[in-house]
């Protein structure tokens, strides 16, 4: 399947250009005789992200055309006035990665083509076995401005708190080894910090750079890492009316691979918990942690869909098996950790608990029944209408029971805190 941008001048699908994502493959020019064509496309109006569709084109069909017409058909544009973009705030950039040059040569380079004014990008080595990443950071970035710094405890929480610690700017952006930041990523995500004062975090939009295997088609069919195209801000001073776990719901406010923070918020709470994130006996939750923490002490979250990252899903089947129970085990991690180090949070999460399990039972009834007949197709970004296949589900269920279990070794294991516990 190719994954593409469909640029429209107009809502009824006009003025249609066809593009590879960035960092992608070229696209086939045409299909070939007795072959259809799939495509995932983010449609784009005059440059805003509005959707996503999968198009097939068949042996003799223009694919701008179809595809142009398929997008009139299925998405709805928000008919919302455009603003004039505002003012973005100097930021920091933090890259955590371990024993992956290749992959960080690619994210280095989109990272570098971005088109805000003025940033800087700080990779962390995070418990490195060997010498690559310092020789690929000294002698291909630094002299583009690129900063290299080392982090021996393992983790990608102690990573990140690594970053934060010798970042100078005030909004401190955070992306993975294995994206492709758009052109306009690091703009869009801190921009929000520039027009309310009060927002503590953003976070972006994480979609496929490619959908070549079983293993990636099946995640974004799940819904993947994308978190819808409306903007929205969360503001624990006004709770969401269809979320009765909030704010202790983290994986509906985004995702590591694209987030931002404001530092002295971050700070203020012991910044990211070094138990937590891959590379830790907790398997993940580092991010989650971070999103509910500073929505429990008050501080709003801005999600945007406008700044976004290409992200490089796992290819094999046995990578996404461990994703799946990683995904469970770093939600109850998360939880733990916020627990354990904010008591004051257990009477308000157990207030809530009956309500939200009560939605997570009918939000799976109708996973089990919502996409039937449909194999191998993207669903809609933000619903997790598709199904994940039984296995899969039971790995995420184990990973749920073991998340505290793995909280707990993961703070057996330290020896070096970054961030004392407050």
């Amino acid at each position: 399947m190719s994954v593409a941008e469909l640029e429209l001048d107009a809502a009824d699908g006009t003025g249609a250009r066809l593009g590879p994502v960035p960092g992608g493959p070229p696209l086939d020019p045409a299909p070939r005789d007795g072959d259809d064509q799939r495509f995932f496309v983010l449609v784009r109006l005059r440059g805003r992200p509005v959707g996503t569709l999968v198009g097939r084109v068949r042996a003799g069909e223009d694919p701008v055309s179809v595809l142009a017409r398929q997008a009139a058909d299925e998405i709805v544009v928000p008919d919302a006035p455009e603003r004039p973009p505002g003012e973005v705030p100097r930021a920091t950039v933090v890259v955590a990665t371990r024993e992956r040059p290749e992959q960080l040569a690619r994210a280095l380079d989109s990272l570098l083509a971005q088109d805000h004014p003025d940033f800087e990008i700080v990779v962390v080595d995070n418990a490195p076995a060997t010498g690559a990443t310092h020789d690929l950071v000294t002698n291909a970035y630094a002299s583009r401005g690129v900063s290299y710094v080392r982090e021996t405890v393992p983790g990608l929480a102690a990573a990140h708190n690594k970053g934060v610690l010798v970042a100078e700017a005030d909004i401190i952006a955070f992306t993975d080894d294995d994206v492709i930041a758009d052109p306009h990523w690091l703009s869009a995500l801190t921009r929000p910090f520039g027009e309310d004062p009060a927002t503590a975090c953003v976070t972006g939009l994480i979609l496929p750079a490619r959908l070549s295997t079983p293993a990636q088609v099946l995640l974004e069919s799940h819904g993947g890492f994308a978190k819808g195209f409306t903007a929205r801000r969360y503001d624990p001073a006004h709770p969401p009316a269809d979320d009765p776990l909030f704010p202790f719901t983290a994986g509906r406010f985004g995702s590591g691979a694209s987030m931002a923070f404001r530092a002295g918020p971050l700070k203020a709470v012991g910044g990211f918990d070094p138990a937590t994130g891959t590379g830790t006996p907790a398997r993940g939750g580092d991010d989650l942690y971070a999103f509910v923490r500073l929505l429990a002490e008050g501080h709003p979250l801005h999600y945007t869909p406008d700044a976004i990252v290409w992200h490089h899903h796992r290819e094999r089947w046995e990578d996404l098996c461990g994703q799946a129970y990683g995904y469970g085990a770093g939600l109850t991690a998360c939880l733990t950790a916020l627990l354990v180090r904010r008591p004051a949070l257990l009477p308000s999460f157990l207030a809530r608990l009956p309500r939200g399990l009560a939605r997570a039972r009918t939000m799976t009834a109708r996973r089990a029944t919502g996409s039937e007949g449909r194999t191998g197709v993207p669903g809609a970004h933000g619903a997790h209408t598709y199904p994940w296949p039984r296995h899969l589900s039971r790995l995420e269920r184990r990973g749920l029971l073991y998340g505290p279990l793995g909280y707990a070794r993961a703070r057996l294991a330290l020896r070096t805190r970054p961030w004392e516990e407050r």
